[in-house]
């Protein structure tokens, strides 16, 4: 019986622990923000501070010691971006957010995300919004042009499309093929 063994196990082996510790950092410095379960954020959050202290120091000896827990891509954004945006900051680079449960077994999900990570809006009606309460009257003018310039779009998409084929039934197309045989 073993007792007094430090971190979490995860019902894994220490291999298994490994390759997935260093796959789920891999993945929260390349795409800045991951969904996992609660337990497995806990058990990497230590891990992930640690990373950003060490690519704080940067150069190659910085990079050499980040290698064994994170892929080389990894590694490079690590120290050329994300390291910079924490110069300031002495710990405490990752956040939690509870999302709610997973439908399939119920275990609790989270978001992980960097503090000070750049919002970047992708959805068409937050910068529609945004646009209106900042231009005011003129965005009534500006939602006209708009318009006009989608419905431009469709047109010359219209123009550029091939005009659609005649269906044919499989019928028709069997009754021409025997045709076609006893022609030939």
């Amino acid at each position: 019986m073993k007792k007094q063994v430090f971190g979490r196990h995860l019902k894994r082996d220490a291999n298994e622990r490994k390759a997935l510790f260093k796959n789920l950092l891999t993945s929260l410095v390349i795409e800045e923000r991951i969904t996992t379960t609660e337990a497995k954020a806990k058990a990497i959050k230590a891990a992930a501070d640690k990373l950003v202290t060490k690519a704080k120091k940067g150069g190659p000896d910085a990079m050499r010691s980040l290698a064994p827990d994170i892929r080389y891509d990894a590694v490079t954004k690590l120290v050329n971006t994300i390291a910079p945006r924490f110069a300031q900051r002495q710990g405490g680079y990752t956040r939690i957010i509870k999302v709610g449960r997973r439908v399939a077994d119920n275990a609790p999900q989270v978001v992980m995300e960097w503090v000070d990570r750049p919002e970047i809006v992708t959805d068409v009606k937050a910068k529609s919004t945004s646009a209106k309460l900042s231009a005011g009257k003129d965005s009534k003018k500006n939602d006209k042009k708009e318009l006009k310039a989608k419905e431009e779009k469709k047109a010359a998409i219209a123009v550029a499309k091939p005009e659609k084929e005649v269906k044919v039934s499989k019928t028709s197309a069997l009754k021409q093929l025997v045709t076609r045989q006893k022609k030939g």
